[in-house]
């Protein structure tokens, strides 16, 4: 027996994930909604400045720059089979229904948003209901990442009015003093997501509903959300500190 396993393991060749494509990541960033956030960020921190300044900015913070510093980041960390899993389970059918309803609400205006946000104050939604709500946005990160991307192009534009005075605070300092700003975006950011979610999924079953947050608690879309959580952050701070140089 000893000797029929050494021969099966030295027949067998080994085999190992191939490390994922930097190039692959692309598709993803749009489908998880990674893009949006990359492609927010300039137009949320030029709000309100010199044309000069913005144009610095714009390169700054450059969409295609930030997803791709993501997409080499996150290169060493998921290989190629996690990222065509993540790919499979983000364009499947399911995942197709909900962001066509999430697509519907744009389309069809904010008037009907607005109006059921004004009726969730007077009537709450079905605790079970607004359960599978809060598990699906913890899943797919959506409170947590709109209170990021809020909460770094905030930490810019205090920094900006700083330089602008001609003082400056290091990332730590900076983070110090705008640490309890992060707390009350969350819960707005929360708020926010929580009924758009109620609003968009009205029309879709409780169990079609669970079926999509458990496909983001898949673990090749879940270490893709992770990931990026953990590293966007270390983003911005680097292009802060290309302000002022």
């Amino acid at each position: 027996m000893r000797l029929l396993l050494i021969a099966l393991l030295l027949s067998s060749p080994l085999t190992y994930a191939a490390p994922a494509k930097v190039d692959a990541f692309a598709p993803l960033f749009e489908l998880a909604g990674i893009r949006l956030l990359c492609e927010q960020s300039a137009p949320l921190v030029q709000r309100g400045l010199a044309a000069k300044q913005q144009e610095q900015l714009a390169k700054v913070f450059a969409a295609d720059g930030i997803c791709l510093d993501l997409a080499k980041r996150l290169s060493s960390t998921l290989d190629q089979v996690q990222l065509q899993r993540a790919q499979e389970l983000l364009e499947s059918p399911l995942a197709e229904d909900f962001t066509a309803a999430e697509r519907a609400v744009g389309e069809g205006g904010t008037e009907g948003l607005t109006a059921y946000r004004k009726q969730l104050v007077e009537r709450a939604p079905r605790e079970e209901r607004l359960a599978l709500v809060r598990r699906l946005d913890a899943a797919a990160h959506t409170t947590t990442l709109a209170t990021l991307l809020r909460y770094e192009v905030g930490k810019t534009q205090a920094l900006l009015v700083l330089q602008a005075r001609g003082e400056s605070l290091d990332e730590s300092a900076l983070s110090s003093q705008t640490k309890s700003q992060e707390d009350v975006l969350r819960a707005s950011s929360a708020q926010a997501v929580e009924s758009f979610m109620l609003y968009a999924y009205r029309r879709m079953p409780s169990d079609k509903l669970a079926e999509y947050a458990a496909l983001y608690e898949q673990p090749a879309v879940a270490q893709l959300l992770e990931e990026s959580v953990r590293i966007l952050p270390e983003l911005f701070a680097a292009r802060r500190a290309q302000l002022g140089k």
